[in-house]
C-alpha cells in the first residue's frame, strides 16, 4: 500500500466553553492539561485508484456538523479523492474537550449553543491532519495484532448485560470486550510510521469536576507512545502517530473500582445506581488512582503497555484490495424484518427518564435515577408546559421507555435531532472498519461485528477481521440491545430509536458488508442527505472584551513567584497577570501557553524541554472582575527530571481598546525567575 499519517492540533478555546460530554453547564473550561490532536491515517493502493482516510480526533464525537463541514473543505482541496464514503472521522470521546460543535438543538443546551471557535479548531485540526497525511503518502506496509487488556474497565450497567439471553452471555468469559486491535504502519524500508489502537473504554477517568482541556485516558496514552518513538521531541511534535480509538465503550468504565456512595462509601452496586442517603446523585464510581490525575494516567498507561507489546509483536500483514460503502439512512423510519413473519420498525427520536439520572461516571441532575421504567408526573408536567407532550405514536414506539424529551417532535429553532444518519464500512485487504454514529454497548458492538463476519464469510469473503469505531460521522447517543433496552438503566434511555435500534443498524451494516464482498457498492442507493442548516452565530459565550491589569502591573507580570528550589515530585508554580485564553485560541493557530525551559550552561541559554501539551504541566486561567484575570502555570515534576536550574514561562494575548468601537489584539509573555532542581 501507500501509506500516510498526520497530526494536527484540535484543541480550540479552553476558557468559558462547557465541556462536551458529562453534559453538566456548570462543567466550563478552565484551562489545559493537555492538547487535542486529530490523527489521519490514509491507505492507498499503489494503482492509487482506491484509497481509504482513517481520522481519529481527541474529541467527544464527530458531529454531523464537523462532518459535512471536513467533507466540504476536502472537496474543494482534493475533488473526488476523498468522500463520504472513504473518510471515516471517529472521536476518542474524551470528556474534556470544548463542546459547541453541533447544529442540532440538543446538544446547545448544555453547549451554550453554537461556538464557532470550537467548530472551526476542529475542522480545521481534522483537515490538516489529513493534508499532512496526504503529503507524506510512501509505500508501506500494515501488520495487525490483537491482545486482551486487564485492569482497564468495568461494565458499568451490568444489570442491563444481565438481561442479555444466558445462552449469548456464557459464550464470553467477560462482561466487557478486553480484546484490543492494533494496526501497525511501517515504510517499505521498516521505518516507523505509526499505529491505529482500537479498544472499548470510556474516557472518562476525568471526572465532571474537572476544568482543564484534555485527552483522558487515551489521549495519555498516545502521548506516551507518540513521546517513546519522537524521541528528543516536545509533545505534538514528530512524525510517529498512534491513536487510540473508540470502540463498542457504551457500557465501559475506566472506573475499575466501581460505584461508591460519596458520604458514606458504601457500595451502590445496585440496578437503580442509588444510595441510602442522597440516591442516586452520591453514586459515583472511582477509578484506580487516588485522585482523577493518577487514574488517568494509570488507565492510560495499561493501554499503552499493551498497545506495545502488541506492536512489537504484530507479524500477521494485511494485503488485499481497499473498499468503502457509505449510506445516509432515515433512522427514524426503518423497517427491519425480524425473521419471515415478523417485521418492527425504528421511531422517532426520543430521551428516557433514565437519561436525566446519568451515569456512575457523570452523575446527572435532580432526582433522576436509572432503571425508571415509570415517568415522574412532576417532570412530566414541566415537560408538557415548556415542550409539548410525546405523541401517542411515539409513546407507543419506544415503550417501555417513559419519553422524557421527544426530541424528534421538536424542531424549534431547528430539530433537536438528527435523522438522517452515516452507516459506513471501511475494508483495508482484510480489516474491516465498522463506522458506527455512537456508542454501542459490549453486547451490541459482538452482535454487530458477528453479523458483519458472518455476511462477509457467506459472501466469499473470509475470515475477515471486523472492527468497531465508535463515535463516528454523526452523534446518535446509545445503541443498547433489544433485552438492555427492556430494563431503561442510562445506555438504554439514550437509545434514541427505540428498541429495534440495533436491529435496524445490522440489517444496515450487513448490506453494507455484502456490496463490499461482492464489489457491488457503487450500487448502494445512497439515501437521503442530511440536512447543513443555516446557524448564523448562536451562541451565548460571553463576549470577548477589552481587558486590564491591576493598577501598576502589566500583562505577564509575576504575583506569586516560583520558589528558589524544588526537588523531583513537588509542584511549581507561578501566577501571573493573564487574559482571557480564548483571545488567543482565535488569534492564532497551534498557540502555545507556556514552556519549561531549562538553562544551559555550555550554550548559555535557555531551552525549551517540555510545552502545554505536556501531561506534566498544567495552565489556569481564573477570571476576576473589572476586565482582569490570573493565570497560573504549575510543572508537576517528575521523577528522574534532570537537575539544574529552570524557569516557567507564560504566552498569551489580551484585547486592547484603541477607540470606541475598536480593539486589537496584543501578544504579551511573563517568566518565573529561575529556580533550582
Amino acid at each position: 500500500y501507500l501509506v500516510g499519517v498526520g497530526r494536527a492540533d484540535c484543541t480550540g478555546p479552553v476558557a468559558q466553553v462547557p465541556l462536551m460530554g458529562y453534559a453538566n453547564p456548570d462543567q466550563v473550561g478552565g484551562g489545559l492539561l493537555s492538547r487535542l490532536y486529530s490523527r489521519a491515517f490514509i491507505v492507498a493502493d499503489p494503482e492509487q485508484s482506491r484509497r481509504v482516510v482513517f481520522v481519529s480526533a481527541d474529541i467527544g464525537m464527530v458531529s454531523q456538523r464537523v462532518r459535512l463541514e471536513v467533507l466540504k473543505q476536502l472537496q474543494s482541496k482534493y475533488g473526488e479523492l476523498y468522500r463520504q464514503d472513504n473518510v471515516i472521522l471517529s472521536g476518542t470521546h474524551t470528556h474534556s474537550g470544548p463542546g459547541g460543535y453541533f447544529q442540532y438543538t440538543l446538544f446547545w443546551i448544555t453547549s451554550k449553543g453554537l461556538v464557532r471557535p470550537a467548530l472551526g479548531a476542529i475542522v480545521n485540526g481534522i483537515v490538516k491532519s489529513i493534508d499532512i497525511a496526504h503529503e507524506n503518502m510512501k509505500r508501506g506496509r500494515l501488520f495487525i495484532n490483537r491482545g486482551a487488556v486487564e485492569n482497564s474497565q468495568i461494565n458499568r450497567s451490568p444489570f442491563s448485560y444481565l438481561e442479555n439471553p444466558a445462552s449469548e452471555r456464557s459464550r464470553y468469559s467477560s462482561n466487557t470486550d478486553k480484546e484490543m486491535v492494533l494496526l501497525k504502519m511501517v515504510d517499505e524500508d521498516g521505518h516507523e510510521l505509526g499505529l491505529i489502537s482500537w479498544f472499548a473504554v470510556h474516557p472518562v477517568s476525568m471526572n465532571n469536576s474537572n476544568h482543564l482541556v484534555n485527552s483522558d485516558n487515551v489521549g495519555y496514552a498516545s502521548y506516551l507512545f507518540e513521546q517513546e518513538k519522537n524521541k528528543g521531541m516536545l509533545p505534538g511534535e514528530g512524525s510517529f502517530v498512534a491513536a487510540f480509538a473508540s470502540s463498542n465503550l457504551g457500557d465501559v468504565s475506566p472506573n475499575t473500582r466501581g460505584p461508591f456512595c460519596a458520604n458514606t462509601g458504601e457500595s451502590c452496586d445496585n440496578p437503580q445506581s442509588t444510595c441510602p442517603v442522597g440516591g442516586a446523585a452520591m453514586c459515583m464510581a472511582q477509578g484506580p488512582g487516588s485522585d482523577m490525575f493518577e487514574s488517568t494516567r494509570i488507565i492510560g498507561q495499561n493501554i499503552y503497555l499493551k498497545a506495545k507489546e502488541l506492536y512489537e509483536k504484530a507479524s500477521q500483514e494485511v494485503t488485499g484490495p481497499l473498499s468503502s460503502a457509505h449510506q445516509w439512512v432515515n433512522m427514524s423510519d426503518v423497517s427491519v424484518e425480524l425473521n419471515a413473519t415478523h417485521t418492527v420498525k425504528t421511531c422517532k427520536p426520543a430521551l428516557g427518564h433514565s437519561f436525566a439520572a446519568g451515569t456512575i461516571d457523570g452523575v446527572g441532575a435532580f432526582n433522576f435515577t436509572q432503571g425508571s421504567v415509570e415517568g415522574d408526573p412532576f417532570w412530566d408536567q414541566i415537560r408538557d408546559q415548556l415542550l409539548g407532550e410525546p405523541s401517542n405514536e411515539t409513546k407507543a414506539c419506544h415503550k417501555p421507555k417513559p419519553i422524557l424529551f421527544s426530541t424528534g417532535e421538536m424542531s424549534w429553532p431547528h430539530p433537536w435531532h438528527p435523522e438522517i444518519v452515516d452507516v459506513q464500512v471501511a475494508a483495508i485487504g482484510s480489516l474491516a472498519i465498522l463506522a458506527v454514529p455512537g456508542e454501542f454497548t459490549t453486547m451490541s458492538g459482538r452482535r454487530l461485528r458477528e453479523a458483519v463476519k458472518s455476511e462477509f464469510d457467506s459472501h466469499g469473503t473470509p475470515g475477515m477481521n471486523v472492527v468497531i469505531a465508535g463515535l463516528c460521522n454523526v452523534y446518535t447517543h446509545y445503541i443498547t440491545t433489544y433485552e438492555e433496552y427492556q430494563v431503561q438503566r442510562y445506555e438504554a434511555a439514550s437509545t434514541i430509536y427505540g428498541p429495534h435500534t440495533l436491529s435496524a443498524y445490522i440489517q444496515l451494516y450487513r448490506g453494507l458488508a455484502k456490496a463490499i464482498a461482492l464489489n457491488a457498492t457503487q450500487d448502494l442507493p445512497r439515501g437521503p442527505e442530511p440536512p447543513l442548516f443555516n446557524v448564523t452565530n448562536a451562541t451565548l459565550l460571553p463576549s470577548l472584551s477589552a481587558e486590564s491589569a491591576p493598577a501598576g502591573k502589566t500583562f505577564g507580570d509575576v504575583l506569586e513567584e516560583v520558589r528558589a528550589e524544588y526537588r523531583e515530585r513537588e509542584v511549581a508554580e507561578v501566577t501571573f497577570v493573564g487574559a482571557n485564553p480564548r483571545t488567543s485560541a482565535e488569534n492564532a493557530t497551534e498557540h502555545n501557553f507556556l514552556t519549561v525551559e531549562r538553562y544551559s550552561n555550555i550554550s548559555s541559554s535557555w531551552r525549551a524541554v517540555l510545552n502545554d501539551a505536556s501531561w506534566d504541566t498544567r495552565f489556569y486561567w481564573s477570571k476576576g472582575s473589572r476586565g482582569q484575570s490570573n493565570v497560573t502555570v504549575e510543572w508537576h515534576i517528575p521523577a528522574g527530571t534532570e537537575p539544574g536550574v529552570y524557569r516557567l514561562r507564560y504566552f498569551g494575548h489580551y484585547k486592547k481598546r484603541v477607540s470606541l468601537f475598536r480593539t486589537i489584539t496584543v501578544p504579551f509573555e511573563g517568566s518565573s525567575s529561575a529556580f533550582r532542581i
